[in-house]
């Protein structure tokens, strides 16, 4: 059946609630109708809005795998920003305070996940540091720099503070761990706030 206009579903709607019989229901392309009716309740500035929130959100989840940026904390900002922007349109109080609650769940995570991993293994401060240092130069070394840079920076740092290479060989993997279930946990958190905000800005803007 090809697709109808919306002049024509209009006119097909006004067409059956006429001549339909009082107190029954007229389905005739009542789907279409109500389709065509909800898109354009969507105005061309709620679109790009919601748009450009998504962009950062998704520059936030990749920013989970960058050792020191703040991934989480950034889809939240979006989301606040979103809201003072559009209001009544945008996500809504409950969905808003479940994303602040879930940005200090992801922060709290990553901080737990790194200090177990570091400690189950008998690392140190230094190892902790050097499986972040590690990530941020590993980046530059593509997949293999991002795998392996933590593991090197955490061990050579056990190693500088005066341990044997065995025992910080073993703290530099307790380290990077740590350092990867704490990205792990943000990155799923993340994509939690993304969708919840995503589906409840939605539903708000076409009602």
């Amino acid at each position: 059946m090809p697709a109808l206009t919306g002049l024509e579903i209009f006119r097909d709607f006004l067409l059956v609630r006429t001549l339909a019989p009082p107190n029954t229901m007229a389905h005739f392309h009542w789907s279409e109708f109500t389709f065509a009716a909800t898109i354009s309740s969507v105005t061309t500035a709620e679109i790009i809005g919601l748009s450009l929130a998504l962009l950062v959100m998704l520059a936030g989840l990749i920013g989970n795998l960058i050792p020191g940026v703040p991934g989480t904390p950034l889809i939240l900002i979006a989301a606040v920003i979103h809201r003072l922007c559009f209001g009544p349109a945008s996500v809504s109080n409950t969905v808003l305070l479940i994303l602040v609650v879930l940005t200090l769940l992801a922060l709290i995570f990553d901080f737990v996940a790194s200090w177990y991993g570091a400690n189950k293994f008998g690392a140190t401060w230094r190892g902790a540091l050097g499986a972040v240092l590690g990530g941020i130069v590993g980046i530059f070394f593509n997949l293999p720099g991002i795998i392996l840079g933590p593991f090197i920076g955490a061990t050579l740092l056990e190693l500088y503070g005066g341990r044997e290479w065995k025992p910080a060989a073993k703290a530099g993997l307790g380290a990077t761990l740590g350092f990867f279930a704490g990205i792990v946990g943000k990155s799923c958190i993340s994509v939690v706030m993304i969708l919840l905000f995503t589906l409840n800005v939605i539903l708000r803007s076409v009602h």
